[in-house]
């Protein structure tokens, strides 16, 4: 693997992708620890060490690389974009003009990327504004510090703030596409590993000085298994063999050829996790922000906020395992891709052509997401052991989401330097 790192950098124009990319990275990192203006530095740094924050906050901080909670420039992350692309890719199912835009191939492709990025700035705009207007009152985003993080509250620098964070989310939508565009892999995953690995090392550290040495090595231990087991299952897939018959075009014989179709074990990626983590907040947020008494807040008080207890641990679980079949269900269609294998000649061996091979397809679909969804359950829980066992859930680094991105970019931005290497005759590093 080093000889593959050193063949790399030997190479000019890969070398230059490389640094390119990682000056990307750097400046990234130096927008998320930029204030807003208007944010009092100090109250800042000192509500962040009194207290630690969970649920919908915490999933935003961990794709913001703790800008969100800093309230700096690039406070917002690549979060807006993660939401809009998801809605648009959920909208393509529902609204025809869209389906047949991803059906036109790179024009309509582009088209949606537009629409996403139009998307993306209103989302900044509204998560902005709810954010200041929580950030405001003290607090009200960090609880149990009631420092003013917002000392002017006036609206010309409500606005101000509101503006430079749409801005900073701008910003990381282009510096996603220049990384796309002329550095090594793809942009908007590559920002999203940097913010998620740019915590690893202190809260490695922190979880040392608070539980000791043997902590510390016991989580190490535990983070290398869970990244092995997490490579193994991303790897892993089943491969449907396909058959395309010759067909005579005068005396030229086409087709003949034999090639499989990959059905990954882990088909939806992270976007279960991230779907069943927002809406199980969604009632631990109503009642915050109603201060309601009710006998149905106190239930949701005591048993859908904090992790430690069984009915969460279903509750989360079971979003998972819905969201990774309704997800399937929408991304991957056994109807299209039987067609499209019967319009070129293909098919299954032992299975005929056209409604059969999709019905085998979603059978076989069926089958192997059951298998990835109780995965994905079961890795994103693993914070939820942490917590029992060390009382450590929000400095334990290897959580399910976080494992699942880091892992998921760094095998395809390692397949993409490994294609560049095999096409200047050069040894890889992927066996």
């Amino acid at each position: 693997m080093l000889s593959a790192f050193g063949m790399a950098f030997k190479t000019p124009d890969l070398r230059k992708k490389i640094f390119f990319t990682l000056s990307i990275m750097a400046l990234f990192r130096f927008g998320s620890v930029v204030p807003t203006p208007g944010v009092s530095y100090e109250a800042v740094q000192t509500c962040l060490a009194q207290v630690e924050s969970g649920g919908l906050f915490g999933l935003i901080n961990l794709f913001s690389g703790g800008a969100l909670l800093q309230l700096s420039v690039f406070a917002l992350g690549i979060m807006p974009y993660i939401t809009s692309s998801i809605i648009i890719q959920l909208l393509t199912v529902v609204i025809p003009r869209f389906e047949t835009l991803k059906a036109e191939g790179q024009s309509g492709t582009a088209k949606l990327t537009q629409y996403t990025r139009y998307l993306t700035i209103g989302l900044a705009i509204l998560q902005s504004t709810g954010l200041v207007a929580v950030a405001r009152t003290p607090g009200r985003l960090l609880s149990g510090c009631n420092e003013a993080i917002i000392p002017d509250t006036s609206w010309q620098r409500i606005v101000t703030m509101i503006v430079v964070m749409t801005a900073g989310t701008s910003v990381i939508m282009w510096l996603g596409e220049l990384i796309t565009d002329r550095g090594i892999g793809n942009g908007m995953s590559i920002l999203i590993f940097t913010s998620i690995a740019s915590s690893f090392p202190s809260n490695l550290w922190s979880i040392k000085l608070q539980k000791g040495l043997f902590a510390f090595l016991f989580v190490c231990a535990v983070g290398v298994l869970v990244i092995a087991a997490v490579v193994f299952v991303e790897q892993a897939q089943r491969r449907i063999p396909v058959q395309y018959a010759k067909r005579m075009v005068g005396r030229q014989a086409y087709g003949g050829t034999s090639t499989y179709i990959p059905i990954k074990v882990n088909q939806a990626g992270v976007i279960p996790v991230i779907f069943a983590s927002s809406l199980l907040y969604i009632p631990s947020l109503m009642v915050n922000f109603t201060n309601s008494q009710a006998p149905w807040a106190v239930w949701v008080s005591k048993n859908l906020i904090q992790g430690d207890n069984w009915i969460y641990v279903l509750f989360y679980s079971a979003l998972i395992i819905f969201f990774t079949y309704f997800y399937v269900a929408i991304s991957f269609n056994p109807e299209e891709v039987a067609d499209n294998m019967k319009k070129y000649g293909g098919f299954i061996p032992g299975i005929r052509a056209g409604r059969p091979t999709a019905e085998y397809l979603a059978y076989v679909l069926s089958r192997i997401t059951a298998p990835g969804s109780l995965y994905l359950a079961l890795v994103a829980i693993i914070p939820i052991g942490a917590l029992v066992l060390f009382g450590a859930s929000q400095n334990f680094p290897f959580g399910g989401t976080a494992i699942l991105i880091v892992v998921g970019v760094g095998l395809d931005t390692a397949k993409q330097i490994e294609s560049q290497l095999q096409q200047r005759s050069y040894e890889g590093f992927l066996r």
